[in-house]
């Protein structure tokens, strides 16, 4: 199920690996999880989902919430894990393999790579 609300979209990702580094990045993803995880599971769940966006104040439908995890849980344990959720992030920011590329020893790879 595919949710489309006309909205525009900026990603902010490819700026923050520019000034955070690869490591704080990948740091502030971890600081994401534990904002909505369970913190008795370690995990992202239906129901800490629902109550943490309540608790932000984002108005988010059952329908929308359980999208948000089918399209991150590859396991298909009804959760998102810390692994399961920066592959998630990675893969929703259209910019950040797109963006701008760094220079190893001479070859040209994509940030955090």
């Amino acid at each position: 199920m595919e949710l489309d609300y006309g909205l525009d979209f900026e990603d902010y990702f490819p700026s923050m690996i520019s000034s955070l580094g690869a490591e704080g990045f990948i740091g502030e993803l971890c600081h994401g999880l534990r904002l909505l995880m369970d913190e008795n599971k370690g995990l992202i769940t239906f129901e800490s989902l629902k109550v943490n966006c309540f608790l932000l104040g984002l108005e988010v439908r059952d329908d929308e919430l359980l999208c948000m995890l089918m399209e991150g849980d590859l396991d298909e344990d009804g959760a998102l894990s810390q692994m399961e959720f920066c592959i998630l992030m990675f893969r929703l920011s259209p910019c950040l393999m797109d963006g701008p590329k760094m220079r190893t020893q001479g070859v040209v790879e994509p940030m955090l790579i």
